[in-house]
């Protein structure tokens, strides 16, 4: 066909073969991109403050944009090796296993243990991805859970609570039974079967999402105390607690191949790689640094337990945790589609939906 009909300038030859063999349905660039915000900004964003005080005003921000730069390069590479592979096997799209194993399979003393690094790749993604599910049932149940037992003493008064900590005053049930209440939502959120269903719900929750920010900043900017007397560089028996927040933060790494695979256009998945990893990492950097600023060394694990005892804090506690429901179903999207295609692949076509749902309702009672 190029042949009898060529193609004006564009795109290289490999770029429209890796196009045509993709097809044209699925996400836009748009959709990518608010897919990739939103698996990245999630409950690791608000423990950054904490993170820059365990490494120092000065080295937590520069260390926090070494990593955000080498993190973007790893997944430029990954994705490159994607597309590469891709053409090279004329398949499709590959998994992050299969990116392992079809990229050991180029070395020849790796060759024979090629299955062997997908498996293991694949078992480390699943640990990962449902490790943060995990956290997401906690972060929900635990915020949802402050909102209520606080709710007798909320005020309208967002300055009346000088010491900026939340406070629990009534007794309420235990975290677990929040957990139990959310279940029912989760697992109809989770049974969505594909990305490009979910991009009008993970809109709605970056726009909450950024209400919600928006709103930390500002109490964040306008009660930073002077003159600030804070420590540049962290102890260096801190140093490991900055990094483990930090690496935890950069949290949608594992999406990164699911979304370009599910792109209409693959190969324009680098220039949404760019631009929505230079917005997180300018987030984490920001808010890492003015929440620090403004707390000091009374910053909680998530600077929401230090937000102020009124209705406009706790509404971001609720902003944010319609976010993160939302996020659940990013992160659970990974190890569903390693776990489930290869159960279905062994029962009848008539039974592959229910036992697909089946097998969804069982992941998440086990985060």
């Amino acid at each position: 066909m190029d042949a009898l009909c060529p193609s004006p300038p564009g795109p290289t030859r490999p770029q429209r073969l890796y196009e045509r063999i993709g097809g044209r349905e699925g996400t836009s660039f748009c959709q990518t991109l608010i897919h990739l915000l939103k698996g990245n900004i999630g409950t690791g964003l608000l423990g950054l403050p904490l993170a820059v005080k365990n490494a120092g005003l000065v080295l937590g921000p520069i260390s926090l944009l070494c990593m955000g730069v080498i993190a973007i390069h790893c997944m430029t590479v990954l994705v490159k090796c994607s597309h590469y592979l891709s053409m090279k096997v004329n398949r499709a799209s590959l998994t992050y296993g299969e990116a392992m194993q079809y990229g050991m399979e180029n070395v020849a003393w790796l060759r024979r243990h090629s299955q062997w690094g997908k498996v293991t790749v694949n078992v480390f993604l699943i640990i990962t991805q449902l490790g943060f599910c995990c956290v997401y049932f906690v972060f929900l149940s635990d915020n949802i859970k402050q909102v209520v037992e606080a709710a007798n003493t909320t005020t309208f008064n967002c300055h009346m609570n000088y010491t900026n900590q939340t406070q629990v005053l009534v007794p309420s049930f235990d975290s677990r039974l929040y957990m139990l209440c959310f279940l029912p939502a989760v697992v109809l959120l989770v049974f969505v079967p594909d990305l490009k269903y979910l991009a009008p719900l993970s809109l709605v929750a970056n726009i909450v999402m950024t209400a919600s920010l928006i709103l930390i900043y500002f109490y964040s900017l306008t009660n930073i105390q002077y003159p600030i007397d804070l420590p540049k560089v962290g102890r260096l028996k801190d140093y490991p607690l900055f990094f483990g927040t930090a690496i935890f933060a950069f949290e949608g790494i594992g999406v990164v191949l699911p979304l370009e695979n599910k792109m209409n256009r693959p190969q324009s998945f680098i220039p949404v790689l760019y631009l929505g990893m230079g917005i997180v990492t300018f987030l984490y950097i920001t808010l890492g640094t003015i929440g620090y600023l403004c707390f000091g060394d009374t910053i909680g694990g998530s600077i929401t337990l230090n937000l102020p005892n009124c209705w406009t804090y706790q509404g971001v506690k609720l902003l944010y945790c319609f976010g993160i429901f939302i996020t659940f179903a990013l992160q659970f999207y990974v190890p569903a589609e390693i776990l489930i295609p290869p159960v279905l692949a062994r029962v009848s076509v008539r039974w592959e939906r229910p036992v697909d749902m089946l097998l969804r309702t069982v992941l998440v009672l086990f985060t």
